[in-house]
């Protein structure tokens, strides 16, 4: 083959690999009663998606998702992580929203050398299992509020309301349970005594119990650490009991499924929240508007899963625009040191992630939200000023 042709060869071959789609894992519970989250925080990624794609990508490479559904099953889900390393080649992936399934997969990831961004999960261990010295590097990292965080706001909140004497109740997933632990360790810290501990099987029916006891107890107030089905069947047995008793919880009191299931009786639940759903700055109005045009509906089912979804994927790209690669460790070595802020939903990021830190989400990031007339809006109304 001529000389010129074959350059003109290799050439071409260099375009169409420079052409080709960053693939970027999406996996989430979009089924199951964990959906809300999954759904939510799927659609804030697939709006990131769009906005970078439209701008030229990454490196001039447009962005492909690959979805998966992990159910919510830590067990399912290893299968899904391992198709996602092994068949589908992703670069990275954003996802878990349940911190049982980041737990178990994250561990695929970091073995892979291919960051993780846990864009919902909570639980305070997940970015903690990986950390150097003992690793070399820690692959996973997260844009959510971590329950080490949640539970003195939560605490706080109480504090503020003037309650004294708590009653705690927690399902008994990984979830609930290191909540609850988290929980104890900020009621430690305060004025305020846990008159009642109670813990529920996931998917418990019948609160009955465990809330006659709180009541026995004398509790004041409700501290909460579970998902939207079982938060509903708090809310309405205390209805049944004509026990008219304030909830105060993690962000998981904003879920569609605990609003609309518990209707009535979730009126004035309070939560700790990242993101409301208030158009309150252009990008935010942008965001909920294009959200809900796609997927029609009375409100965003999760909006903090939506919006951290969002600023995830947003972090990924400007690691790997400033790695000047998709390559594992150059983006994981990127995302510890941005250089240029990253203007997102929730936050505007300035070096979000160091070595040894791989949180995004400060303390002062976080408002407490308030169910009012079947939304979630802002307890405080003071806290509406803030920007990003």
């Amino acid at each position: 083959m001529p000389r010129l042709a074959c350059l003109a060869l290799l050439l071409c071959s260099a375009l169409a690999s420079a052409m080709q789609p960053i693939r970027i894992g999406v996996s989430g519970p979009f089924s199951g009663g964990s959906s809300p989250m999954g759904l939510s925080m799927r659609g804030g990624i697939r709006l990131a998606a769009e906005d970078i794609n439209r701008r030229g990508g990454i490196l001039g490479r447009p962005i492909q998702l690959v979805e998966r559904d992990d159910r919510g099953q830590p067990s399912y889900a290893v299968r899904v992580a391992s198709e996602l390393i092994d068949q589908q080649r992703v670069v990275a992936t954003v996802g878990f929203a349940n911190s049982g399934v980041a737990l178990a997969s994250q561990q695929l990831y970091q073995q892979a050398h291919i960051p993780a961004i846990t864009a919902v999960a909570t639980a305070h261990v997940i970015t903690q299992q990986f950390l150097p010295p003992r690793h070399a590097a820690n692959y996973v990292f997260r844009v959510a509020a971590s329950d080490a965080l949640q539970a003195p706001l939560i605490v706080r909140e109480a504090q503020r309301r003037g309650f004294r004497r708590v009653a705690v109740l927690s399902d008994n997933s990984n979830y609930g349970r290191l909540g609850q632990q988290d929980l104890l360790k900020a009621l430690q810290a305060s004025n305020i005594r846990a008159v009642s501990v109670q813990q529920f099987r996931n998917g418990e029916l019948d609160m009955s119990r465990a809330l006659e006891a709180a009541r026995a107890a004398g509790a004041q107030c409700i501290l909460t650490y579970t998902i939207g089905p079982e938060l509903a069947q708090i809310a309405n047995t205390l209805a049944q009991m004509e026990w008219r008793i304030p909830l105060i919880g993690s962000w998981t009191l904003s879920m569609s499924n605990f609003i609309d299931n518990a209707g009535p009786n979730a009126e004035g639940a309070r939560m700790v929240q990242t993101f409301i759903e208030d158009g309150n700055t252009p990008l935010r109005a942008s965001f909920i508007r294009r959200y809900l045009q796609r997927n029609p509906g009375e409100r965003i089912p999760s909006p903090p899963s939506a919006a951290q979804g969002y600023d995830s994927l947003l972090l990924l790209a400007a690691a790997m625009q400033q790695a000047g690669s998709s390559d594992g460790p150059r983006v994981r070595a990127a995302l510890e040191n941005l250089r240029t802020p990253v203007a997102g939903l929730i936050a505007t990021y300035r070096r979000p992630f160091s070595a040894s830190d791989h949180e995004a989400i400060e303390l002062d990031i976080p408002v407490i939200g308030e169910v009012r007339q079947r939304k979630v809006i802002y307890a405080y109304p003071q806290d509406r000023l803030r920007h990003p």
